[in-house]
């Protein structure tokens, strides 16, 4: 045989992928997470639930659920996230059984975002709006004369077929959320195009905070998580100089205690908990995987939690103080001026910021506010999306190939929101907002929380955050005492009761908007979301006992145990970002 004529050719080495981004500084972590936090919730659910449950009677179950669910499951998620330095579904390589958990994550975060955007849509369109005087929405404007008519002192005030609600829900119900066009939910209606382009510019602002990466979206943080809280401000000092202000504030912390006495004041404070932290949606997982190592993570837990709960509170008296002075302009009760959700920040507010003196200052301050309150907080939900996709195909990080997924993600979330932007789309919107975060979000964090404590480990995790805080201070030895005690035992006992009474409300109370009750095809619809999001979990198991070999207790066995890439890529962390540090970690189990 002849001699090869030369070496024999190398097998192409493929190119390695692009390394995952880190943050630049830990103050944009805590500015990420702030903004995260201090979203809507803040401004129309947290005032309504305070006074719907019995006024200031409402701080207590609302802090005790912080103690005992929110800080303890909020330093459970940033913990992971930083830990593993993966996103949602990756980060489950400590234990596979319970991947499906991020998978579910990634479904509920999906369902918040594509109906949470069409929100900051309503608030482009109002914001719009706003440079005109008189607002279109006053009784001032042209068109909305013979909707009102001169009062008494109180100014003006609403004509012959109603009272609280005049111009403002007129162009509130019939030009941007519809409902006077549509029958219900199997009657959507025509799009309505003025929203269907806010919509579009709504989306098109999430991609080009997303498009730069984590370094430049924590910069864009400085603004977008400082500017609500200058405007809250203002508005409250605005608020406290008007006349009728008090009666606002007083409406807003009147006290019945009996309501302490009612599951569904302890259950509302529980699911607004976890609306306003954003847990178990996956993106302060994601957001946390990109920090140090070493970071704090107790720190930043007490310091976001504490901080978002106050600032619920410090909203509502904002809001309260102006809405106690339109009570007072139209000399009505303080109640016949409240609506909640949607209604609270789109028809009774606008109303009450139109009676105000340079109104349309006003009213471009507050729905500015409204807009980076939302786009913060969906850029989040996101980017956790995006982490997860990215953690499974690494190559997709190059520049190119990442704006091409962020494009594709946020035109498909667009087509598929145009459903809520027609004629009937507030209807759809609820359905969304009621299961979408509904039952399906507690059992995920349930299931997060029992499979950490009893499957990965209570004491493992402990130890883990340990290694990553270094040098332990006293203060988060205790504390982590304390943590401990409720991941075992108290917080999943409570998840549980509030997983209950959820299930007890839904099949008894039946879902309404308005007058208009939901037909059970459309409430079973809204179940099935929810199921969806749950079957993931036992799906995914099922995968993973399915790949281990022996019998059901062994694969069961294996399936808990950490990934052997779980460890490697910790262990490396741990060289490279807290050198010459003395300390061990140690996982449970092996592959």
């Amino acid at each position: 045989s002849q001699p090869w004529p030369g070496p024999p050719p190398q097998p192409e080495t493929p190119a390695p992928s692009p390394p995952r981004e880190s943050r630049a500084g830990r103050y944009e972590f805590l500015l990420s997470c702030l903004g995260c936090c201090a979203g809507l919730g803040h401004v129309w659910r947290f005032p309504y639930l305070c006074y719907r449950n019995g006024g200031g009677v409402f701080l207590i179950p609302y802090f005790i659920m912080l103690l005992v669910t929110g800080l303890p499951l909020f330093l459970m998620e940033l913990s992971l996230g930083q830990f593993g330095a993966a996103g949602p579904i990756a980060v489950w390589k400590c234990c596979p059984l319970l991947r499906g958990v991020g998978v579910a994550m990634l479904i509920v975060s999906s369902l918040v975002s594509l109906y949470y955007n069409v929100v900051v849509a309503w608030a482009l369109y109002y914001l719009g709006s706003s440079f005109q005087s008189p607002l279109p929405w006053s009784c001032r404007a042209p068109g909305n004369r013979d909707l009102c008519q001169v009062g008494a002192p109180g100014g003006r005030r609403c004509g012959g077929r109603c009272l609280g609600r005049d111009a403002s829900a007129a162009r509130g119900g019939e030009e941007v959320l519809g409902v006077t066009h549509s029958s219900g939910l199997g009657d959507p209606g025509a799009v309505q195009w003025p929203l269907a382009l806010c919509l579009l510019a709504a989306w098109a602002l999430i991609f080009l905070l997303m498009l730069k990466g984590i370094r430049s979206a924590g910069k864009v943080m400085y603004f977008t998580a400082t500017f609500p809280y200058l405007v809250i401000l203002i508005l409250l000092i605005r608020g406290a100089t008007l006349q009728g202000s008090l009666s606002g504030v007083h409406f807003y912390l009147s006290s019945d205690w009996s309501r302490l006495q009612s599951a569904q004041v302890w259950s509302d404070a529980a699911s607004q908990i976890f609306y306003s932290l954003g847990i178990g949606f996956g993106g302060l997982l994601s957001m946390a995987s990109y920090n140090k190592f070493d970071n704090n993570v107790i720190r930043d837990t007490l310091v976001i939690t504490i901080g978002s709960c106050c600032t619920s509170l410090f909203a509502g008296f904002a809001i309260f103080s102006v809405l106690g002075h339109m009570a007072w302009r139209k000399q009505v009760p303080v109640g016949s001026v409240v609506d909640s959700g949607p209604g609270l920040a789109f028809v009774a507010y606008p109303e009450a910021l139109s009676l105000l003196p340079g109104s349309p200052f006003w009213s471009i301050l507050f729905f500015l506010m409204l807009l980076t309150l939302g786009a913060d907080a969906l850029s989040r939900n996101i980017e956790g999306i995006a982490a997860a996709i990215l953690d499974a195909f690494p190559a997709l990080r190059d520049w190119r190939r990442k704006t091409a997924l962020l494009g594709a993600l946020c035109l498909s979330f667009y087509l598929l929101g145009l459903l809520l932007v027609t004629q009937g789309g507030i209807f759809w919107f609820t359905l969304l907002d009621t299961y979408s975060t509904g039952f399906g979000l507690l059992i995920v964090t349930l299931f997060m929380c029992l499979g950490i404590a009893f499957c990965y480990g209570v004491d493992q995790f402990c130890r883990d955050i340990v290694d990553m805080i270094c040098r332990c201070p006293p203060w988060c030895s205790r504390m982590l005492g304390y943590f401990r005690l409720c991941w075992a035992f108290f917080t999943p006992c409570l998840l549980l009761f509030t997983l209950i009474y959820a299930f007890l409300e839904m099949y008894s109370v039946p879902l309404r908007y308005g007058a208009y009750e939901y037909p059970a095809w459309g409430t079973s619809l809204g179940v099935c979301a929810g199921v969806l999001t749950c079957l993931q979990i036992p799906l995914w198991a099922a995968a993973a006992l399915c790949r281990e070999s022996g019998t059901l207790s062994d694969r069961f066995r294996k399936a808990t145990q950490p990934l052997r890439s779980w460890r490697t890529a910790t262990a490396r962390d741990v060289a490279e970002d807290v050198i010459d540090v003395p300390f061990t970690i140690t996982l449970a189990g092996s592959d």
